[in-house]
């Protein structure tokens, strides 16, 4: 009697604890590899009114329209400066492709679960780590390794 192998799961173990790691500015992010569809240079957004800031619009990527979000804006840290190197990731959630602009993609770092550590706890005047699930170290640098859907999560604050 012959095995059945699921390859759902084995395709699972083979990307666990691989991360696309990327900077906003001079900080170091990481994303679980199992979300990324592909990185694509950036190229103009168009603009779509009365939304967040951090979205930079929408982008045309093979007749899928697909939102962008400015992840400096995101995190805070001011928009995402344009050089030769800023570069769209697109992630696919859910069924649903959206794209995170970022300053730079550097690799595609092992970052296992031994190697990571919860974010540190900031209390006071509502800071809070909300978008990084933990901080893992890949080639002697720290990465933030951020929840995906949590950076796609609006706030009642936040509405527009």
């Amino acid at each position: 009697m012959q095995d059945v192998v699921d390859l759902d799961l084995v395709i699972e173990d083979v990307m666990r604890g691989k991360y696309l790691t990327f900077l906003v500015g001079d900080i170091g992010y990481g994303i679980e590899i199992s979300y990324v569809v592909e990185i694509i240079s950036a190229q103009e957004v168009t603009l779509v009114p009365h939304t967040h800031a951090y979205v930079k619009g929408i982008i045309n990527l093979r007749g899928t329209v697909v939102p962008v979000i400015d992840m400096g804006m995101r995190f805070g840290q001011g928009e995402v400066v344009y050089t030769d190197k800023t570069c769209i990731i697109v992630l696919s959630l859910d069924d649903m492709s959206v794209g995170i602009l970022v300053d730079g993609v550097q690799d595609v770092s092992d970052i296992d679960d031994v190697t990571t550590q919860e974010p540190p706890k900031i209390t006071g005047n509502n800071i809070k780590n909300f978008f990084i699930k933990a901080i893992g170290v890949a080639g002697g640098e720290v990465k933030q390794l951020i929840d995906v859907y949590k950076v796609f999560e609006v706030s009642v604050d936040e509405q527009v």
